[in-house]
């Protein structure tokens, strides 16, 4: 009785935790093009990072805190089409175009108001933010010296937010209805643009001037202009493919009833996505009063664990698109099991990305051209990301789910009233009030940042 007993709760276990093989080729299938694209976006990011480090290290400052307050702008975007997004894949799995349609419309609407915002905040106010991240210790010439790269990074970047905001409102409503490999074609076109003229531009290559900095942003720039290009006007001319597009810009009409219902859980979205950038960038402000050398170290191990990252944080969007259709089309025990089983393979994806990175964290920093201090800062936390990447795992597939079934307050306690109420005073009292080196409690925030959700 007791072997049958174990056998049938073993049978249990594993029908719960591991699915059949259509199950995970209909995984791969959607998740595949999303890795590709993440992976490679993500390493011409690193690429591009060692490009700007080969520079120089204040180049490679001014670039990163740029970058942080761009970070804010780029989650704001995701922020918006969250709550839209919701209900896109919901629409589509009962097969509603007109609220596909909708909601797209609706996304449109939000991200332009966005995008306003986001240019009116960063001429108005650019160069006090950016000098916010310049208040530890370090040479007076070297802080001007990142300010003044920041500052004309940031201007340049300006002219591809719109394109960016645009690109995600299509890009987005494609993932959730189902299509990855459009979006995937026009991010690579976009990233192999950005790597090219990274190269020519920063180093002045087949005639072009050296322009450093500047370059990389122009760079970055026509990298985004591609990649609306492509995925727009793909779309535009293949409307009996895309039939949520026909009619999109005929007119603005939403319905109110949808708009407010939109409203009530987009918002909490909104407000996490935002406050949770905003909460991100403070804390490398935080940190960054330890010194001007932090930043540097924060800017290497940051985009060395973002490439690591990629199937991590590339399993939400598989989460929020098949737990999405499945409750669009009434199917909550389907829904539940798709999210353990997805929570399971990430846990297990997690275990062998996270050893990489561990292993090959104190090789990473010596790719750059900096010194000795940033290389060993970069190390320490880029081990302290990899021994916690298990629990973010976890914390991320549900984060997801919770949001697919439209829990948005939730995940925004969860995520965002977390992190301004514990993660940064936490923080802050480790870096002004203890005499731990940078690197030792930042292994005590990452542990809090787990344990989040």
């Amino acid at each position: 009785m007791e072997q049958n007993a174990s056998a049938g709760t073993f049978s249990k276990i594993r029908r719960t935790f591991i699915g059949d093989r259509g199950f995970y080729a209909a995984v791969f299938t959607l998740l595949l093009p999303i890795i590709v694209q993440n992976a490679i976006s993500n390493f011409v990011n690193l690429l591009d990072n060692i490009m700007i480090g080969q520079v120089g290290t204040p180049q490679m400052s001014g670039v990163a805190i740029a970058n942080q307050l761009i970070f804010v702008f780029m989650l704001a975007v995701f922020g918006t089409l969250s709550g839209p997004g919701i209900f896109s894949a919901q629409f589509y799995g009962a097969g509603d175009y007109e609220g596909v349609r909708y909601t797209m419309r609706f996304k449109l609407l939000t991200a332009v108001g966005v995008f306003v915002v986001g240019v009116i905040v960063f001429l108005a106010f650019g160069d006090q933010l950016i000098s916010l991240y310049l208040t530890g210790e370090g040479d007076d010439a070297e802080r001007a010296a990142i300010l003044a790269f920041g500052s004309s990074y940031l201007r340049i970047m300006l002219w591809g937010l719109a394109p960016f905001a645009v690109s995600h409102v299509y890009a987005g409503t494609l993932r959730e209805t189902g299509e990855t490999i459009l979006p995937m074609t026009a991010s690579l076109a976009g990233v192999f643009t950005n790597l090219c003229l990274n190269y020519v531009l920063i180093f002045g290559k087949i005639g072009f001037p050296a322009l450093g900095v500047d370059g990389a942003a122009i760079a970055t720039v026509a990298a985004r202009f591609v990649e609306f290009a492509i995925i727009v006007v793909y779309v535009h001319r293949h409307q009996g493919r895309f039939l949520f597009v026909n009619g999109l810009y005929r007119s603005a009409r939403i319905p109110r009833r949808l708009a407010v219902s939109i409203v009530k859980k987009g918002t909490p979205l909104l407000m996490n996505e935002l406050l949770w950038a905003l909460g991100m960038t403070t804390m490398t402000q935080i940190f960054s009063t330890r010194g001007l050398n932090v930043i540097a170290g924060l800017n290497i191990a940051s985009t060395s664990m973002n490439l690591f990252n990629v199937v991590v944080f590339s399993m939400g969007m598989a989460v929020a698109v098949m737990v999405g259709q499945a409750l669009g089309a009434g199917d909550i025990p389907g829904a539940k099991r798709t999210t353990w089983r997805l929570i399971f393979l990430n846990i297990c994806i997690c275990v062998v990305f996270g050893s990489a990175l561990a292993a090959s964290a104190p090789y990473i920093p010596y790719i750059y051209n900096t010194t000795e201090e940033v290389r060993m800062l970069a190390t320490r936390f880029m081990t302290a990301s990899a021994v916690f990447m298990l629990f973010n795992a976890v914390t991320h597939c549900a984060y997801f789910a919770i949001r697919s079934g439209g829990r948005t307050f939730v995940t925004f306690l969860f995520d965002s009233v977390y992190t301004w109420f514990v993660f940064i005073p936490y923080s802050y009292v480790l870096t002004h009030f203890t005499s731990l080196d940078i690197s030792c409690f930042t292994r005590y925030v990452t542990l809090q940042t787990s344990s989040s959700a």
